[in-house]
């Protein structure tokens, strides 16, 4: 194929664009057809749904309800990039209730190609309010895990809304997550439980009394990725900003029995904004 892109779709060694007008035509239209995934979120953002619904429904065993799915996303034309990708997995949800093979179809969006399509089928487990927690932390690890970054994201922002409802057991179900071997789900773990987050519903239990967030945070303290550590401090900062007391004390007490350069990192992190502000 004359754009460079490899048989499995995946392009590691080009440069992402950082600018929407900085796409190379072939890598919009390979991006749009599912073809290849995404390097930046400009080229996330750049990407029209419609038409990659178009394109990738056939393929996933859902070509007679591509009118159909490619209308619904059609619909979302001109909402934010996150209203836009729940709705195509609540849509997604809705046609796959339906089919008596669903499961196959929705396992072909899992593993396909283009992260984008990943992240709807992310979502499509959010709009699935038949699920006991745990069987939806079951599911969604495998996003969590993701090798997109993307991917990741969607993942634990599609488990916060029903972490939410049910955080005193949310918390006992998670804490496999942090002794997982992949960073990526530890620190998903932690991040679709941060008491404020970003751009998403705060969870005003938490920014209240932090202290559920111990079951998670004390697997994480001196963890070697990078990765958890920026995750386990900005949990930690939010938190500052409603509890200082309460965070300043867990650090004290981190920095006393974990002395390691990761311990450290994390403390030095999750101060930041009492350091700057000294409250």
């Amino acid at each position: 194929m004359s754009s460079g892109i490899s048989d499995s779709g995946i392009s590691p060694r080009r440069k992402g664009a950082r600018r929407i007008s900085e796409i190379p035509p072939e890598v919009l239209a390979a991006l749009n057809a599912g073809e290849e995934e995404t390097i930046t979120l400009v080229e996330w953002l750049a990407i029209d749904m419609a038409v990659l619904m178009r394109a990738i429904a056939p393929q996933v065993g859902l070509s007679r309800q591509r009118d159909e799915l490619e209308s619904l996303v059609m619909d979302l034309a001109g909402q934010g990039i996150t209203t836009r990708m729940k709705g195509t997995g609540a849509a997604l949800r809705r046609v796959l209730s339906r089919l008596k093979n669903g499961t196959a179809c929705f396992e072909q969006l899992v593993v396909h190609r283009s992260d984008m399509v990943r992240g709807w089928a992310a979502y499509s487990l959010m709009a699935d309010d038949s699920l006991t927690l745990a069987d939806r932390l079951n599911r969604a690890q495998r996003f969590a895990a993701d090798r997109s970054m993307a991917v990741r994201e969607c993942a634990w922002d599609s488990l916060r809304p029903w972490l939410a409802k049910q955080l005193n057991a949310a918390f006992p179900l998670l804490k496999p997550w942090v002794c997982h071997p992949e960073a990526a789900v530890r620190r998903c773990a932690v991040e679709a439980t941060r008491p404020c987050g970003v751009w998403c519903a705060h969870l005003p239990d938490l920014k209240r009394d932090p202290s559920p967030g111990l079951t998670l945070l004390e697997h994480c303290r001196a963890d070697g990725s990078r990765y958890v550590q920026t995750s386990v401090g900005n949990w930690l900062n939010d938190a500052s900003k409603s509890r200082p007391d309460w965070v300043r004390d867990v650090c004290g007490r981190w920095e006393q029995e974990s002395p390691c350069p990761e311990t450290q990192w994390i403390v030095k992190h999750a101060l930041r904004t009492l350091r700057r502000g000294r409250t």
